[in-house]
């Protein structure tokens, strides 16, 4: 239907303009967001920010450096997983698709992306270059399936004000815990010392707050948290240990209660508390506020990687990825897609201004991308960095279910063996209902 609707295009316009080079047209459909009024068709990459304004600038700086190729841009409201998997039944799939890396597996499973290891290696872009965390976010069953764009994840960003208060501080750097025993102490003293919480939480409408630290500190225990592609397990002592401090943490009121995102956003910037774990991609406006005189933040935000409290150092993490649905395309197409997939791959340290961590090696051990403000002390995060593993499909609905149950728990509303056994059981109760993968086998 798509190819049909393009050459209807290419014919017209051949016919009223009397001939003429024919350019080859992708689809490309993305998330975030429309910001088309701002950056038109402005071709200044360094003059954008935000993810929406840098990929809209990078998308336009391509079709003005490649003249013979036209990008048909689809802006999807976000995630745009429900318009997607409309567009591949009806057979009018897009060229090239803005994926999370954690929902690849859920189309790869079913066999509705191709593989993109041999345009990849046309592009120039071997899966060698990519950094640990962004190579394991798009390979799944031993072939790539995506461009990595970056790593995201969540960190500390940091109050060094109030944490220079709670005596926090050494040598201008915030001190960080080292064990569940040492954070309860730390979360005392700053509460003692400041009157205000030590950690900023959203507990709710948030259901992938709580989720985000269990899956976190599993990983750092080397804990198996999905044993097979039916089964979760966290009715464990490693879970168990990881609701209880954050259980304890909620009952001496050492963190904020009954905030959703947005509150808890206000309340860190506006110096209510002094760590607030959230993602890479609150970096940027967290340090404009740390850049505006006359703001609680003024000169006082630091960001880092979750501290070390058991185990090895670890952090639960996804990313974003250009993916490639099945689909007939011309050699023609192909080639377009792997010169636009080359020009991404040479442009990732523009998007890495965002906030999140490249997917490139050696983007990431640039002078360029160190000398970003605050890049350097989360760079870890690129070879620290975890997903789950890649037959683990439904992994939202999953963390839905989870974070449901831990709500309760660490609220003290419900008792914590039986909230995990609960999501326990309701995690597997739905992994019962899939379709095995290969299923999808030939089809």
């Amino acid at each position: 239907m798509k190819r049909l609707f393009l050459t209807m295009v290419a014919a017209m316009a051949l016919g009223s303009c009397g001939g003429g080079p024919e350019r080859t047209e992708l689809v490309i459909q993305r998330f975030f967001g429309e910001c088309g009024a701002v950056h038109g068709s402005s071709t200044d990459v360094s003059a954008a920010d935000t993810e929406c304004g840098i990929l809209t600038t990078l998308i336009n700086k391509f079709e003005a450096e490649n003249p013979d190729i036209r990008l048909r841009v689809n802006v999807v409201a976000w995630p745009g997983y429900p318009q997607l998997s409309a567009q591949i039944a009806a057979g009018d799939p897009p060229d090239l698709v803005t994926m999370h890396q954690s929902v690849i597996s859920d189309y790869q499973g079913r066999e509705l992306l191709q593989p993109m290891d041999d345009l990849l290696r046309e592009a120039g872009v071997g899966a060698d270059t990519f950094t640990l965390a962004a190579r394991r976010g798009v390979t799944k069953d031993g072939r790539t399936y995506g461009l990595p764009w970056d790593t995201i994840g969540r960190l500390w960003h940091i109050n060094t004000a109030l944490m220079a208060q709670a005596g926090l501080m050494r040598g201008g750097r915030p001190v960080l815990p080292n064990s569940p025993e040492e954070m309860l102490e730390h979360a005392r003293r700053f509460r003692e010392a400041t009157g205000r919480p030590y950690l900023i939480q959203a507990q709710v409408n948030a259901p992938d707050f709580h989720v985000g630290n269990l899956y976190t500190y599993l990983l750092a225990q080397n804990a198996v948290i999905f044993p097979d592609e039916r089964h979760v397990r966290l009715n464990t002592p490693e879970a168990r240990r990881i609701v209880e401090l954050f259980r304890r943490m909620n009952a001496e009121g050492l963190t904020t209660r009954n905030q959703d995102f947005p509150a808890a956003t206000a309340t860190f910037i506006n110096g209510g508390g002094g760590i607030f774990p959230t993602g890479t991609w609150m970096i940027g406006p967290y340090d404009t506020e740390a850049q505006s005189p006359g703001r609680p933040l003024h000169g006082n935000y630091a960001v880092l990687p979750f501290p070390r409290l058991w185990g090895q150092e670890a952090a639960f993490v996804d990313g974003h990825a250009w993916v490639m649905p099945r689909g007939e395309r011309s050699e023609e197409e192909r080639r377009a897609i792997a010169r636009f997939l080359r020009f991404l791959a040479l442009h990732n340290y523009e998007w890495t201004r965002t906030g999140h961590l490249p997917a490139f090696q050696a983007i990431l051990d640039t002078p360029q991308f160190r000398a970003l403000r605050h890049r350097s002390d989360i760079a870890a995060m690129a070879a620290t960095g975890a997903q789950l593993p890649d037959y683990v499909q439904r992994q939202s609905a999953i963390q839905g279910l989870i974070g449901e149950e831990l709500e309760g728990a660490v609220a003290g509303i419900e008792p914590i063996d039986r909230a995990l056994a609960d999501a326990e059981r309701r995690v597997n109760e739905l992994l019962a209902q899939m379709m095995p993968r290969d299923s999808f086998a030939g089809r």
